[in-house]
């Protein structure tokens, strides 16, 4: 099969949910797609640019999914609304990729447009909602940094030691009110309500009159 750009960054992603930054080789990619190293720098120059085309996938996925998402918000949607869509759709991609939150927390820092592109519309969003420009990048900033990291923690591995019965009770009992809220709510819901609660705050900055 014809060696592409497209393929290449297919099989870097395969190889970066496998392996993680450190263990990611242009090496690696090449045997993966059964082809000499050399042959795929015709097409990706550097490790850089390839964690660049695929840090930009990655957000430009997220970007199309959270285009969708706002097209189907109904005319009344105010901009809590807007800012849950882009939040649920970008996690949505996120957990899609092994390795994904790595990845994009990465990806402003390799300008990828797709990054900057998710960027700029959640700061156009709270613009509209009448967030001063001083707060509107940190407002972001969190929101974004919040996602990434609620995506890393469902991703990451399970504990190496499994907890018995007995410890489990222990723990109940020395640590009864962080206990039940772990069992709360689904991480569906807490996430929902963890961007709610983060939109709260944001509110609480806009200027006053603005829709």
């Amino acid at each position: 099969m014809k060696l592409t750009a497209d393929r290449i960054i297919d099989a870097g992603m395969a190889v970066f949910a496998e392996s993680g930054y450190h263990g990611l080789s242009m090496r690696q990619v090449a045997e993966r797609l059964n082809a000499y190293a050399g042959s795929l720098y015709y097409h990706v120059p550097s490790k850089s640019a390839l964690l660049q085309l695929m840090a930009d996938r990655l957000a430009l996925q997220a970007y199309d999914a959270g285009t969708a998402a706002l097209t189907a918000l109904p005319e009344q949607a105010d901009w809590k609304d807007r800012v849950e869509a882009q939040a649920a759709s970008l996690r949505r991609i996120l957990r899609q990729h092994p390795g994904g939150a790595v990845m994009f927390a990465g990806s402003p820092k390799v300008l990828s447009p797709g990054a900057l592109s998710l960027m700029e519309r959640l700061l156009q969003t709270l613009a509209d909602a009448g967030l001063p420009k001083d707060h509107r990048s940190v407002a972001a900033d969190t929101l974004l940094s919040h996602i990434t990291g609620f995506v890393l923690q469902e991703q990451s591995d399970p504990p190496a030691v499994p907890v018995t019965a007995q410890e489990a009770s222990e723990l109940h009992e020395r640590f009864p009110m962080t206990i039940a809220a772990a069992s709360a709510h689904d991480e569906e819901e807490r996430f929902i309500l963890s961007v709610r609660l983060i939109c709260v705050s944001i509110a609480s900055s806009r200027v006053p009159g603005a829709d």
